[in-house]
């Protein structure tokens, strides 16, 4: 008798950066694979999140065994906060990944929903019809994994997020022996890998190699107060900056919320060394000699409201930068917050604080696979399938096109996107059935009462403004008992514009009068598509503008 079918939905990651969330099917079952968010590109007007579409997932919901994390970034497990609202499954990873996590689900008061399950390097452990075994990787947060899959229909290996460090911070090597033994004694039937560096080429620098570059920072600005920014979930950078600093007799404060809870969760698990005496809280540093105080701040990628950002409008409550201040960005924007962070550049410029970012000196490392890594993984693995994922779609295109140089057979290295689901059996893998996969956006409060169309009414608002044409009438005579009044926003500046208001009016008063002397219908609805109509040809015509046209008619 024939194992039953394994199947994979991608539910996001594939085709952007950011969302990752894949779900795997084995006898019924489904277990995540991520649940993660996206911040939102530039066009997308007002939305402070993006998550997964969450509709097959709610269909299945009383068949989810639990969701593995992979490691502690909001791109991979930032979405479980809005998520557990709808269902309720326990969550499995590293204890750090879990803890991090852990912070957002309580900030969210969803703990009640969930159950932290944690597993350690190399655990092999069952989950229902799940037999996983997790792989530690090296990454630029510590205690991530590899996992593999082991299925009915062989082993399904997902490389998570990783890099091929071999001095890493905290001597945590990506276990290659492991995956190697798996490709030797069972084979890996299907690899799904990190795209995200895959056009890059060469081998990423090591992790390590940044603390040096740190260190020379701080010895050429001795005297001078020091601000760092990084990712609060980078916990190796921020051991390397704080050893920079102590190096240099300076004590270290923490800036932003979530910088403050990770170092405090690190310390309390072991993962990052800062002795007691060199820790002083943000309140305390400010009578200090600039020379002996380092800030690490939250901020690099130029969100707005963070720490960073604040202090660059000099509207933060805890500091205000001046020229005697060095700003150093250990970070590199992420695609589509290059702007956010040239503002932020530029603001903290403004002010005189010398800056130092990834484009002036070597204070980032990428903790991403290049091509030289990802050809090593393929080599060991040795898949007999092939599915690039976590990446914007040329990375993905690039990825394929390695695997087919290092032997993969071309038909058997599939481009997948989000939404597409793979059936793997014995005949080998195809693609099934698609399912919802688009964007949840998350505005305010709200999650996912925000539509393309909200976002298009949006776009146009901004781009090309608003027009309001409020009139009253009597639709019995057809008079005219008020207006026609012209409000404009962002159309034209009205207190230079009255000519050109004026005869707007004009042009819909005689609009409206035309239509109560023909045969046209004069109710309600009718009088406000007269009325946007012709202030729409009206605008059109003279000013090449295609603002939003809100017509009011009230009837007198």
């Amino acid at each position: 008798m024939s194992a039953a079918p394994v199947r994979v939905t991608f539910l996001g990651g594939l085709g952007e950066i950011g969302r990752n969330c894949a779900a795997i099917e084995v006898e019924g079952r489904i277990m995540l694979l991520d649940c993660g968010l996206m911040f939102p590109d530039a066009d997308m007007l007002g939305i402070d999140l993006v998550l997964p579409d969450f509709t097959w997932l709610r269909e299945q919901g009383d068949r989810i065994e639990g969701c593995i994390v992979t490691h502690g970034h909001e791109d991979h497990m930032g979405a479980l906060s809005f998520l557990l609202r709808e269902l309720s499954f326990p969550i499995i990873g590293s204890a750090l990944s879990l803890g991090l996590a852990r912070n957002r689900i309580d900030e969210a008061g969803l703990l009640d929903r969930t159950d932290f399950l944690v597993v350690e390097d190399n655990e092999r452990r069952r989950f229902g019809p799940f037999d996983c075994e997790f792989i530690p990787v090296t990454h630029s947060v510590p205690h991530g994994f590899a996992t593999a899959f082991h299925t009915p229909q062989g082993t399904i290996l997902h490389t998570g997020d990783f890099k091929l460090d071999l001095t890493p911070v905290d001597g945590r090597l990506t276990d290659l022996g492991v995956m190697g033994a798996i490709a030797q004694n069972e084979g890996v039937r299907l690899l799904l890998s990190d795209s995200t560096n895959a056009d890059q080429h060469g081998h990423s620098r090591s992790e390590r190699s940044v603390g040096k570059v740190l260190y020379d920072l701080f010895h050429a600005h001795a005297g001078r107060r020091i601000v760092t920014a990084c990712f609060a979930s980078h916990i190796h950078r921020i051991q390397q900056i704080a050893d920079a600093a102590i190096a240099f007799d300076r004590v270290v404060a923490t800036l932003g919320l979530s910088m403050k809870k990770n170092v405090r969760l690190a310390r309390e698990m072991g993962l990052l060394r800062i002795p007691d005496r060199h820790l002083r809280d943000i309140d305390d540093v400010g009578d200090l000699p600039p020379g002996k105080v380092c800030i690490i701040s939250t901020g690099s990628q130029g969100e707005p409201m963070s720490a960073l950002t604040l202090m660059a409008a000099n509207e933060s409550r805890w500091l205000k930068l001046t020229p005697e201040d060095t700003v150093i960005l250990s970070s590199h924007p992420i695609p589509g917050n290059e702007m956010n962070v040239s503002k932020v550049i530029d603001g903290l410029v403004r002010i005189g604080v010398e800056v130092v970012h990834s484009g002036v000196d070597d204070v980032h490392a990428t903790g991403h696979a290049k091509q030289e890594e990802l050809k090593t993984i393929l080599s060991i693995t040795r898949p007999d399938w092939f599915v690039p994922v976590h990446g914007e779609y040329r990375h993905l295109v690039t990825h394929a096109r390695i695997a087919r140089e290092m032997g993969v057979a071309a038909d058997q290295v599939l481009l997948c996107e989000d939404g597409d689901q793979l059936v793997v059996d014995e005949r080998g893998i195809r693609r099934g059935s698609r399912v919802p996969a688009g964007y949840l956006y998350v505005d305010g409060t709200g999650i996912g009462d925000v539509g393309r169309g909200v976002l298009r009414d949006r776009r146009v608002l901004a781009d090309e403004g608003v027009v309001v044409v409020i009139v009253a009438v009597d639709v019995r005579t057809g008079a005219i008992i008020t207006g026609p009044e012209v409000i404009t926003r962002g159309w034209v500046h009205a207190p230079e514009a009255e000519d050109l208001l004026d005869e707007c009016r004009q042009v819909v008063a005689q609009e409206l009068k035309e239509a109560f002397a023909g045969d046209a219908s004069t109710d309600i609805e009718s009088l406000q598509r007269i009325v946007r109509r012709s202030t729409g040809r009206f605008v059109s015509d003279r000013t090449r503008r295609r603002p939003m046209i809100v017509p009011v008619v009230m009837e007198a």
